[in-house]
């Protein structure tokens, strides 16, 4: 994944500027998020559920599970977190089966902040992302400054990923400018001396959100804002990532593209275990936001365990037999 501040194409860069006043004050955002359209719920579920009745078979499973492999960002996020156990996560990142080295490598390995310099010299040469979490995560209770020095750390550390929190206190008593300002500015702190930047995912925790209109509002309100990524959850609560919710996004990051040009990508995280769950996802993407979201540039898991599910699953199709757990490595 390229790691430079995008240069959008000038159809592009002139759509965003003549939305500049959608965004120009609290009253204009919040004119343009609630006249988005309202949320079908019966729809959207009934939609997701039938997407996830497709039957995906022999080949073509085949290549969705090596690509759900190659779109997973490996995560360790725990209090317990030792440099010893980020190396061993980065080493099964690059290897993931060491019994076969067809197997794709993942797409960036996720840690807090004072583990990002660890990830980066156990990936050196690899190209796998260090994506790190920031801003007060998992809550997002803390200052702004603090935020953003959270932010500026792990970059200085070396992330090519930062994933924040967005203040859902704010969002959800309609302080909508106020979130806004704060991705922008953390965005800018993602920029590095030279030019360069981390790629932002900008999480929702859509757990805590309460409506589907929320979803698609605060999904535009992030992409206005410059979020390469949107993500739905810190994987930290009760309710993480759904279909429904996800296939929202991936209408939400659609439309976007269709109005100014600018595509973002898409992270689900939380709660996506099985490979029948992840090939699930897959067949959203492909059929509602497209092929061009069909790669890791533009679409990952967020997940820990489902990497095993998924090795499990592709030794299974490769020998006929189902070798079990104890036959994949222990994170």
């Amino acid at each position: 994944m390229p790691t430079t501040v995008p240069a959008y194409g000038k159809e592009a860069a002139e759509r965003l500027t003549s939305m500049a006043d959608v965004t120009a004050s609290d009253a204009a955002l919040r004119r343009f998020l609630h006249g988005l359209p309202g949320v079908d719920a019966v729809g959207l579920q009934a939609r997701a559920a039938t997407l996830g009745t497709r039957s995906i078979k022999t080949t073509a499973k085949a290549y969705a599970i090596d690509l759900a492999i190659s779109m997973i960002d490996l995560t360790t996020l725990e209090g317990a977190d030792t440099p010893g156990k980020v190396r061993a996560l980065c080493a099964k990142g690059v290897h993931p089966d060491p019994t076969d080295r067809g197997v794709p490598q993942v797409a960036a390995i996720c840690v807090y902040p004072d583990m990002v310099a660890t990830a980066k010299a156990a990936l050196a040469g690899t190209g796998i992302q260090v994506a790190s979490v920031a801003t007060a995560f998992p809550a997002g209770r803390a200052a702004l400054p603090v935020k953003l020095a959270d932010t500026r750390d792990a970059v200085a550390a070396g992330a090519d990923e930062i994933d924040m929190v967005i203040d859902r206190g704010a969002f959800l008593s309609g302080r909508y400018l106020s979130v806004f300002e704060e991705i922008k500015a953390v965005k800018e702190a993602c920029v590095r001396a030279d030019g360069t930047a981390a790629h932002l995912k900008v999480i929702f925790e859509t757990g805590e959100l309460q409506t589907y209109d929320n979803v698609r509002r605060v999904s535009w309100l992030s992409m206005l804002a410059g979020a390469d990524f949107i993500k739905t959850s810190t994987g930290k609560v009760t309710v993480n990532a759904t279909p429904p919710v996800t296939l929202l996004m991936l209408e939400a990051v659609r439309d976007f593209r269709a109005t100014t040009g600018v595509q973002v990508g898409v992270k689900p995280a939380g709660g996506i275990r099985t490979t029948k769950d992840a090939i699930k996802y897959l067949v959203m993407v492909n059929e509602t936001a497209g092929p061009d979201w069909m790669t890791a540039d533009w679409f990952r898991f967020g997940a820990s365990s489902l990497l095993n599910d998924l090795l499990m699953q592709r030794q299974k199709l490769s020998s006929g037999r189902y070798s079990g757990p104890d036959y994949v490595t222990v994170d």
